[in-house]
């Protein structure tokens, strides 16, 4: 499934620096086209400025980060890549399970991706206030502590400008729609740009 979906994309040498998405439906371009979701305008922004990276989206809608971690080993192995981009844990968020869990979940990831020699790209959530205040702020917070932890580059919550803006998104209130997806890799280019090198 994962190949069909990036059949479109441009052949890079064997080479070419990769960098994998591991995501949810917010990479996955649910509801849109695959070329007009954010990884895939990445992967145009990275060629039109001249960096030679190969774009892996390795991402699934409805995915949790424990899918996301059983999934992992696979695509280092597959793909060795330079820069892994985490983008997980909201539908963990959503269904309301524990803190921890989905922090030793997205631990291990990250640890099990430097060891593999790749750079990791961190991108947080934020859940809705149903479960009340302390879980919404200590879910928002895990981002941050792995960051500071394992000196990450993060990028605090990837629907920063397009939650609240209904223009953005999909008629659901919750996907980004095609106008919203290069909001999205507005929000990771910055944080993305410095750990990319030239070739």
């Amino acid at each position: 499934m994962l190949l069909a979906l990036l059949g479109w994309l441009p052949i890079y040498a064997a080479s070419a620096p990769t960098i994998v998405v591991l995501g949810d439906s917010l990479s996955a371009a649910y509801g849109i086209r695959v070329e007009e979701g954010w990884v895939s305008l990445m992967q145009k922004r990275l060629t039109s400025q001249g960096y030679g990276y190969r774009v892996v989206n390795a991402s699934v809608s409805g995915e949790t980060t424990a899918g996301g971690l059983a999934r992992l080993p696979r695509a280092l192995e597959l793909h060795r890549p330079a820069i892994v981009i985490l983008e997980l844990g909201g539908n963990d968020g959503l269904r309301g399970l524990p803190i921890e869990q989905v922090r030793t979940n997205l631990d291990s990831m990250i640890r099990q991706s430097r060891a593999a020699g790749a750079r990791v790209l961190l991108t947080g959530m934020r859940v809705p206030p149903n479960y009340g205040p302390a879980y919404t702020e200590k879910f928002h917070a895990l981002y941050t502590d792995l960051a500071r932890r394992y000196r990450l580059s993060l990028v605090p919550f990837l629907m920063e400008d397009v939650a609240l803006d209904k223009t953005l998104l999909q008629a659901d209130g919750l996907h980004p729609n095609e106008r919203g997806q290069p909001v999205l890799l507005d929000e990771i280019w910055p944080l993305l740009q410095p750990l990319l090198k030239r070739g």
